[in-house]
């Protein structure tokens, strides 16, 4: 069956292609890196997290290992598929509303950089719906040379190579971002719209949605804990604490 692409993304290679150009057995075989370990970091012992954005459960396994409830979304069924021990939702993350409220919402995997304003806001307005009170987002931003470092590769230590080969303005900010993932046995591609952020305009676009950065929590600024704007907050206005 033929997938419909949605406009200005693509993905080639075997197995199933969801959308937004992802392959969901490349995801299955991306390694886990230290993601959990900075999440368990920054949240209490056995939270409950709302994975926005799952995919295949590259995190959520690992989390479900550490002893935290998860309950996994994502638009794609097939990636839900290997999905295993969290429960799981089926559907678009930007028009999510479960009732509900979570000790931590997670928007990892960029997906803040998207492409359409309108649903980054989106995004964004499902983490505060879902965060409960004193509780927190955390949300995965490109690095700051994400869109200018390139091209550029990677060699991963299980043995794959990941290439980062172009990023090219499309217009209104946008940029079409091409990656290939070279492993001995298959190729896969992928081509997506990304929306380069500073950290005043990340900052901004949190203020917008009615959030606050509370801390950056890694050297590089890519991971950030945020908390609703009616919380108090440590740092100062305007500025989050950042890990050194």
């Amino acid at each position: 069956m033929r997938i419909e692409m949605r406009e200005g993304y693509e993905g080639t290679g075997p197995g199933a292609i969801t959308p937004d150009g992802c392959a969901v057995e490349l995801y299955s075989r991306l390694s886990i890196g230290e993601e959990p370990d900075i999440i368990a970091a920054a949240v209490p012992a056995g939270a409950r997290i709302l994975e926005l954005g799952s995919g295949v459960g590259r995190m959520t396994h690992p989390l479900l290992e550490r002893g935290f409830t998860v309950t996994a979304v994502d638009e794609s069924a097939e990636m839900l598929e290997r999905v295993q021990g969290a429960r799981t939702i089926c559907g678009p993350i930007e028009n999510l509303d479960l009732g509900e409220t979570f000790d931590v919402v997670m928007l990892a995997s960029f997906l803040v950089h998207a492409g359409d304003i309108e649903v980054r806001r989106g995004l964004l307005r499902t983490c505060v719906r879902h965060v409960a009170p004193g509780g927190c987002v955390l949300i995965q931003r490109e690095g700051e040379d994400y869109h200018t470092n390139l091209p550029r590769e990677r060699i991963d230590p299980s043995g794959f190579t990941v290439r980062m080969v172009a990023a090219e303005p499309v217009g209104d900010g946008v940029d079409s971002v091409h990656a290939e993932y070279v492993f001995p046995d298959a190729v896969w591609t992928q081509t997506f719209l990304s929306r380069p952020l500073t950290k005043d305009q990340f900052e901004e676009a949190l203020a917008e949605a009615g959030l606050k950065v509370d801390s950056y929590l890694t050297p590089d600024r890519i991971w950030v804990r945020a908390v609703a704007v009616t919380e108090e907050a440590e740092a100062p206005e305007g500025e989050g604490a950042e890990v050194a």
